[in-house]
């Protein structure tokens, strides 16, 4: 089984997995040590750091909308190439980023070309697969990318082990070069899958067929910007593994700090079993969006559960942290799977790429603004900060299901209508 996840037989799929093999172990080494390196190998100030990691998500941000454009009009495998290669360069860039400015300027450049890649890469989905399979592909990456993810982030430990300079700077050269690897799958790909050439052909530009017609713009879709702010509320759940939890169960609880790695192992194993079961049936628009009201009510949950790990002793709060981690991550695989649906579901498959592109924007946009939300209501104000994450999870969930159904239903209406006007008998 996990076999045919990480190599699955389609070539399209295989090549995808293998690239976000070594894209992952690249981004798993880079989160690892990035932090240590730049404050102390490079020397700058962590609120430099800090400041030019935001300002370099506002490019990823602008990224990830412009890429939807982009792919639509050079093809989403030849961007995808592209970015990656970019991206590469940027980390390896790193090694040479010495003052403030260029640290900036180089951190705008890999967060941006990471955020096109992205966007390239969900509309190779969209316009390749359909149905389930665009979601189950999808399942498939996310566990080939937690799964190495976990592998970078603990061959970085030997860094950390050594503890020297220039084993953070060999590390931050290896980081570099393994994300260039992931060029080497996704090269060629429309020689070796040739009817890619028809499914990714451009739909804007002198090179698009002169019969295809363009689709709508997702800025004038309101049901697709609803979904996607709503999703994107839900996505700053990751901002609690990332921050919130770190903080957390650092300052406020009585637990152990190494709880916070054995919680985020927790979650890597889990995901890799649950996220492509939780992503079966989503490919049904209404399924979808209960698959996001439950996973929002199970966020919620886990918000109560870890406020609770901060009233309790040492051992009651390690049993607690543990079950806020199960809660959280089942939450996670649903919410994930029926945002993936609903994103590909609702768009325009004429414009796939723009489409993608908003889809990922709020994908940035909510990794932007979470630790800035979460730090300002868990972590400063606890008990009443949870609550208020819990209340606002809950909500986005339900909104979600809410829209998701009527586009259901409005959908089955104009099938039935469809059906009445051709003379076909409808089921009573």
């Amino acid at each position: 089984m996990l076999v045919r996840t990480l190599l699955p037989a389609d070539p399209v799929a295989r090549a995808l997995s293998v690239a976000s093999m070594a894209g992952s172990l690249s981004t798993g080494l880079f989160y690892t040590v990035s932090a240590l390196y730049f404050t102390t190998v490079v020397g700058l100030p962590a609120t430099t750091v800090g400041l030019g990691l935001t300002i370099a998500g506002a490019c990823g941000v602008l990224g990830s909308f412009a890429g939807g454009g982009l792919a639509d009009r050079f093809g989403a495998d030849r961007l995808q190439v592209l970015a990656t290669v970019v991206q590469g360069l940027a980390l390896l860039a790193y090694v040479v980023a010495d003052d403030a400015v260029t640290f900036v300027l180089v951190a705008c450049v890999a967060v941006g070309s990471r955020s096109i890649q992205g966007t390239a890469r969900q509309t190779l989905l969209a316009r390749w697969y359909t149905g389930p399979d665009r979601v189950a592909v999808r399942a498939r990456l996310r566990v080939v990318t937690n799964v190495f993810i976990g592998l970078g982030t603990a061959l970085a430990a030997l860094a950390l082990l050594v503890g020297t300079p220039g084993a953070f700077r060999v590390t931050m050269v290896l980081v570099g070069l393994v994300a260039l690897l992931a060029v080497l799958p996704l090269r060629n790909l429309r020689t070796r899958v040739p009817a890619l050439s028809a499914a990714l052909a451009p739909t804007r530009g002198r090179t698009a067929p002169p019969d295809l017609v363009r689709g709508r713009s997702p800025l004038r879709d309101r049901t697709y910007l609803a979904s996607t702010a709503l999703n994107s509320v839900i996505a700053m759940q990751f901002g609690l593994q990332t921050v919130g939890i770190p903080l957390w169960v650092a300052h406020h609880t009585e637990a152990p700090t190494v709880m916070v790695s054995a919680m985020l192992l927790l979650n890597t194993v889990l995901v890799a079993l649950l996220q492509v079961p939780a992503s079966r049936g989503t490919h049904d628009v209404a399924a979808a969006g209960r698959a996001v009201r439950r996973g929002g009510l199970l966020l919620a949950l886990g918000c109560v559960l870890l406020a609770a790990a901060g009233t309790t002793g040492a051992v009651v709060a390690v049993l607690v942290l543990v079950a806020a981690a199960v809660v959280s991550t089942l939450a996670e695989v649903l919410t994930e799977a029926g945002g993936w649906a609903l994103a590909f579901e609702l768009a325009d498959p004429r414009s796939a790429g723009a489409y993608q592109g908003v889809s990922q924007m709020g994908y940035s946009v909510a990794g932007m603004l979470a630790p800035l939300v979460i730090t300002a209501t868990a972590i400063d104000r606890g008990l009443i900060g949870w609550l208020g994450l819990a209340a606002l999870f809950v909500l986005a969930g339900c909104l979600v299901a809410l829209l998701a159904g009527r586009v259901a239903q409005s959908s089955a209406t104009a099938r039935c209508a469809e059906a009445m006007t051709a003379g076909i008998p409808t089921p009573s």
